[in-house]
């Protein structure tokens, strides 16, 4: 009973993390419209200056997002816990 538990919280926290991945994908997009927007403001656009700018807001967004992402996968399916529990059941060491 216990693992059909986990397995559905897994399922759950997995399913949470794609949904996030696809959210930070359209905030990157969103990112990187508003800083080629910002920057045609102040000169013209390079098709280098488009590029650069693109991949590093793009990649920026995703970066940050996805280890947060991550953070959340790792705490909602359970994994935590488990590494909790591993190293509080070890004996202490006497020096």
């Amino acid at each position: 009973m216990a693992n059909a538990i986990d397995d559905a919280r897994s399922r759950k926290a997995r399913a949470s993390f794609w949904r996030l991945i696809v959210y930070l994908g359209i905030a990157g997009v969103a990112m990187v419209a508003a800083a080629l927007y910002y920057l045609s403001l102040h000169g013209p656009l390079t098709p280098t200056l488009v590029l650069t700018t693109s991949v590093g807001v793009f990649i920026s967004i995703l970066l940050g997002g996805g280890l947060m992402a991550a953070g959340f996968l790792s705490s909602n399916s359970g994994h935590d816990e488990s590494a909790a529990g591993a190293t509080a059941a070890m004996p202490a060491v006497d020096e």
